[in-house]
């Protein structure tokens, strides 16, 4: 990573803090000790991050990123060391919300082999397709026999 790049991150990074309410600023302020503390990281990793000198590693920034109310994935991608086509969203992998899955795509979703492909759907669409026989009459309920009888 460029020195760029590390002062942008490194710049974002501090607005998140502030914003959050550590004291990064003043020497006494406690900020840097807390956030590391409250992260479970070292003290130095967050102090070399806001002086410029390195990049956090992943666990730091996995730790750290809940603290400043964003995601891994956006303090990666803010970093460079990913880019957000390398680490698409969930719901970017999800076909548009009109689409149907068909029994076929439940198939290929178990695994099932493309030669047992026309079994699976006859006997899967056994049990999910209504009934269509004609309405039958209601069985008669037949009397009572008792010990007369």
């Amino acid at each position: 990573m460029n020195t760029q790049g590390l002062d942008e991150f490194a710049g974002w990074v501090e607005g998140l803090m502030r914003a959050r309410g550590y004291d990064i600023d003043s020497p006494r302020g406690g900020g840097k000790s807390r956030i590391a503390d409250e992260a479970g990281v070292h003290r130095a990793a967050v102090t070399r991050l806001l002086q410029r000198q390195s990049m956090p590693d992943l666990e730091t920034m996995r730790r750290i990123a809940p603290l400043l109310g964003v995601s891994v994935r956006d303090m990666l991608i803010r970093s460079g060391r990913v880019t957000p086509e390398e680490l698409p969203l969930a719901a970017d992998l999800l076909p548009p919300t009109d689409w149907q899955p068909t029994m076929e795509d439940f198939a290929r979703w178990l695994g099932v082999p493309d030669e047992r492909m026309g079994v699976f759907v006859k006997v899967v669409s056994q049990f999910l397709e209504p009934d269509v026989a004609p309405e039958a009459e209601e069985p008669r309920a037949e009397p009572r026999r008792t010990a007369r009888d």
